[in-house]
């Protein structure tokens, strides 16, 4: 084949290119990477790739023994810097990158940063693909604006795909997409969580980046299968009633060569000054927020997952880091924005402007921040200031809560403050309640691990965090083997110690995980004011001497849950707590039933107040606590 194999073609409009420059245009996956066509007969891809400064560019594959100078696309005459066209007979499966001539001189091979599919790394070239696959979770489809509310359950299950469980003759081969659909969807289905988690999916080179190290940003990871194969996935989520949600990482990304890092031979996708376009934490690069065309590939990226494979919502990663021009950074090694000021305005504009986008488009979406300052407003609309998030990560709480539970008991009476000071902000962002695997890497152990005593002890605290996290206003996170208690911290390179669960204390964790899922999607009080200042009443959270802590949950409709945490060892047969309501409880739950591993200190019966006025309330309930657990009680209402 010859130069002249390429014909002119385009499927851009004069409408297309003045969005695409001005940073408008959302769905550049229509247009840009490789596309079937057939003209004149001829059945071929159309190819289109942004690189203004280019001297040349060709395509270079499978097709033509990876020839540099056969296959010349042609530059646009607008200024826009795309180049584009059309090859006869490059066909689905065909293999290829593109050749840029740069002009500093010498050529540059790249892969297409539009691309749906990339080869398995360590395989670098990029896939021509076309997409087809038939959805089946039309049901799902239609209800998930209430599945994805704010005052709905959401208890969420965080998956590595590469390492939740592994086969193979040696034991450690990761699992497939359709296999993880015949294995983990079911899983999650017992397990009783609403949603599930991915980290990213995103085609990356390192397997030991975990997904956050990005080359294909428009293409699920060939590691685990075909397009089909990761909708194929989605679709049996959805077809048990299960939301998905994919980590998405606008923050940074690797400096690998045949990615996005200097992809014409200069800084076009990543900010030219290192102060502004390197990222020290990371060793990677940082998207030039303020250009309009990186802008309108990032947030079509983002369009492009909830559209393309039906995902239910996205997970910001690191935005903190996006936020501040000094994050991670000391003196002198930043720029202040125009104002004087450490605020990144043109990250701030980037993330109002995809959420505006994504909840125009899919308002049964959930847009979720990880976001580890106090940067306010981070879920509140842009209309009033604020990101457009609909929920952000609870760092605080977290933080707080794994520095609480390791401390020992004995000494917790003068940490009361760790527990409740979350409620003084609780209602300021909607918030998630993340215990992420984040908390089990790099040397800090496993959330089990942490916990002081002896071994009853430490799975009693895992108990008593778990349940706080569930009764805590907020949604859920759990990571991967978090809901058993693995022993040891996760690593991406093993599967999960599923062989735990036939010890009677991990088996516990797990029986324990699913009754607080069950209890949380049963009673609308744990949900419904999720969000709102009304859905949580202080009792006590003065018992710093027992640390002991007692509130109510409400829901919208005179729903009502009486909560009682203990975080000491102490179990008290005699508990006086004053309530509101007159008459008879049940105890709907106990972190400290046998089942869980614990030691039975429960409340059998029910339970009746006497008219005796404590804590500011009329009536008296006296009632069990457990060592080192939570009981729930419910109202008995009289008809």
């Amino acid at each position: 084949m010859t130069s002249e194999t390429v014909i002119s073609h385009s499927i851009f409009s004069d409408f297309d290119i003045s969005l695409f420059k001005s940073g408008k245009h959302f769905k550049l996956y229509e247009k840009m990477g490789n596309t079937q066509l057939e003209i004149d007969g001829q059945a071929g891809t159309y190819f289109a790739v942004w690189a203004p400064n280019a001297l040349e560019l060709s395509v270079m594959g499978s097709f033509n023994q990876w020839n540099r100078q056969s296959h010349k696309l042609s530059a646009r005459w607008d200024g826009s810097g795309i180049w584009e066209g059309f090859i006869p007979g490059v066909q689905v499966g065909a293999v290829y990158k593109y050749a840029i001539k740069m002009r500093k001189g010498g050529y540059i091979e790249k892969g297409d940063p539009y691309a749906e599919q990339w080869q398995i790394p360590p395989e670098t070239a990029s896939v021509v693909s076309e997409f087809d696959y038939k959805w089946s979770d039309k049901k799902w489809m239609s209800s998930r604006k209430e599945k994805n509310a704010l005052d709905a359950p959401i208890s969420v299950y965080e998956v590595h795909t590469g390492s939740w469980k592994r086969k193979g003759e040696d034991g450690n081969r990761s699992l497939s997409y359709r296999e993880l659909a015949a294995d983990l969807v079911p899983y999650v289905k017992e397990m009783g969580f609403t949603h599930v988690e991915l980290m990213p999916v995103m085609e990356h080179p390192f397997f030991g980046s975990w997904g956050y190290q990005i080359t294909g940003y428009f293409a699920p990871s060939s590691r685990y299968g075909s397009q089909e194969d990761f909708a194929f996935l989605v679709n049996e989520f959805h077809k048990n009633g299960i939301g998905v949600f994919l980590d998405w990482v606008p923050s940074h990304f690797p400096g690998d060569v045949h990615g996005l890092f200097h992809f014409d031979g200069t800084s076009l996708y990543e900010h030219s000054d290192y102060r502004l376009g390197y990222h020290p934490d990371w060793n990677s690069y940082i998207f030039n927020y303020g250009r309009n065309e990186v802008r309108a590939f990032l947030i079509s990226n983002a369009l492009y997952w909830l559209e393309r494979y039906h995902i239910d919502g996205i997970r910001v990663d690191a935005v903190a880091s996006m936020l501040y021009l000094d994050y991670s950074r000391k003196e002198g090694q930043w720029i202040p924005n125009k104002y004087g000021g450490r605020e990144n305005l043109d990250a701030i504009s980037l993330l109002r402007e995809m959420n505006q986008a994504i909840y125009k488009e899919f308002p049964d979406v959930q847009c979720i921040a990880e976001e580890s300052t106090s940067w306010p407003m981070v879920s509140k609309p842009v209309s009033v200031g604020g990101l457009g998030f609909g929920m952000k990560w609870m760092m605080g709480w977290m933080n707080d809560m794994l520095a609480f539970f390791k401390r020992e008991p004995i000494y917790r009476r003068f940490h009361q403050n760790e527990i409740t000071f979350s409620l003084v902000y609780a209602f300021s962002e909607n918030f998630m309640l993340p215990l992420s695997h984040d908390e089990v890497v790099h040397g800090k152990g496993s959330i089990l691990s942490r916990m002081p005593g002896d071994n009853w002890q430490k799975f009693a605290n895992v108990r008593t965090l778990y349940s706080w996290m569930f009764f805590h206003p907020g949604a859920k996170l759990l990571f991967m083997g978090n809901e058993f208690a693995q022993k040891s911290e996760w690593m991406h390179d093993h599967s999960l110690s599923w062989n735990e669960l036939n010890n009677e204390s991990h088996k516990g964790i797990s029986e324990l995980v699913k009754s607080l899922n069950k209890l949380y999607k049963n009673e609308p009080a744990l949900y419904e004011l999720s969000f709102d200042y009304k859905g949580f009443e202080w009792i006590d959270y003065g018992d710093s001497k027992n640390s002991i802590i007692a509130f109510y949950r409400k829901g919208k409709d005179d729903n009502s849950l009486l909560v009682i945490g203990n975080f000491g060892v102490k179990a008290h047969d005699v508990y006086e707590l004053g309530v509101d309501e007159e008459g008879k409880f049940k105890e709907v739950f106990n972190s400290d039933e046998k089942q869980f591993g614990g030691s039975g200190f429960v409340n059998g019966a029910l339970l009746e107040t006497v008219n005796f006025a404590k804590h500011s309330r009329d009536n008296t309930l006296s009632l069990r606590i457990p060592p080192m657990g939570f009981a729930v009680l419910k109202h008995q209402k009289t008809i």
